[in-house]
């Protein structure tokens, strides 16, 4: 087998459209692997997004499956827009109307409202989530009827902004001087009240940008559910390196999926390599503690001479204890 189609290791980042499941998106890959002549390999994502959502979905082939978990704790950003004066039972555009509000928040009261979401804060998750109850996904249980009592959870939200008029623009609050009216200070001024606002947040793993809507919508005297919503970004891969599904399906058809594929190591931002010597190599590949080594405490991404991954490891005083080994 030549080494175009020799057994790949390393990262897809799709574009995910709306209404595919990420299972569907995993499962989209598989089949254009098989299409293409590649050999069976392991194929996982690095963290779901609903099916009514889009964007940056992280697909891991081959060993690079064994950092999946590192991708699931790591930060995303997430890009939403939130419509109030109507909750739904899914907290999006899908779901059924549960509650109404006649209030519309006066925009800047928007903008100020963001810093009381920033930060470690709580949420309870959506009554539609992929969370466990007694050993049942939660949408199950949401679906057939039954009560569905999800505890908080804490979570961060490093950023949060709203969005203004430009594709980049965020608004700051005049709020707390100018009671949502427009500077200089008019108490004849109308309110600029806002129907629906859009935000870009970027927040640590576990965060549900559904119940996120919900509580700023809350916070502002009324109700909300998103009907936008995209991630931009999860962990090191940002939309920039994300393809289209339909430039996923060209694989299948003979296209070659070097021209795509990321390396393994691309999962591993932030974290140096070190090359091993053929003896160190053979030892780590082994499970064999390597002493003297003459690098910094901490995680190391160790390669061969030749540039093949070996093992992520954790170097202490010198001495190597291996964290994920990689049989590439």
């Amino acid at each position: 087998m030549s080494d175009d189609r020799a057994k790949p290791h390393g990262w897809l980042i799709l574009d995910k459209p709306p209404g595919l499941g990420s299972t569907q998106a995993v499962g989209a890959v598989k089949r254009n692997l098989r299409e293409g002549g590649y050999p069976k390999v392991k194929v996982g994502h690095g963290g779901t997004l609903d099916p009514l959502a889009e964007g940056v979905l992280p697909i891991a082939l081959g060993e690079a499956t064994k950092l999946s978990g590192r991708m699931l704790d790591s930060d995303k950003t997430y890009e939403f827009s939130v419509q109030f004066g109507e909750e739904t039972d899914t907290l999006d555009a899908e779901g059924e109307v549960v509650a109404r509000s006649d209030n519309r928040p006066p925009r800047a009261a928007i903008a100020a409202v963001c810093e009381h979401f920033t930060g470690k804060i709580e949420q309870v998750p959506p009554r539609y989530s992929a969370l466990k109850v007694d050993g049942r996904r939660a949408y199950d249980l949401a679906r057939s009827g039954e009560e569905v009592d999800l505890e908080k959870r804490a979570i961060t939200v490093h950023s949060l902004d709203l969005l203004g008029g430009g594709a980049d623009e965020r608004v700051s609050s005049t709020f707390a001087t100018t009671l949502g009216r427009p500077d200089p200070y008019d108490p004849q001024a109308p309110l600029e009240l806002a129907e629906t606002a859009t935000f870009v947040a970027r927040v640590s793993k576990g965060t549900y940008i559904r119940s996120l809507a919900r509580d700023i919508a809350h916070a502002l005297g009324t109700v909300g559910h998103v009907t936008y919503l995209r991630r931009t970004k999860a962990g090191p891969f940002d939309e920039q390196r994300a393809i289209s599904l339909d430039l996923l399906n060209e694989i299948g058809k003979g296209a070659p999926l070097r021209d795509i594929i990321l390396p393994l190591e691309a999962g591993l931002d932030g974290i140096p390599a070190l090359t091993l010597d053929p003896e160190s190599e053979q030892a780590v590949r082994q499970g064999r503690v390597v002493s003297g080594l003459p690098h910094a405490d901490g995680l190391w991404f160790a390669t061969s001479e030749r540039d093949v991954p070996v093992a992520l490891i954790q170097l202490t005083g010198g001495a190597t204890k291996i964290v994920r080994g990689f049989n590439v």
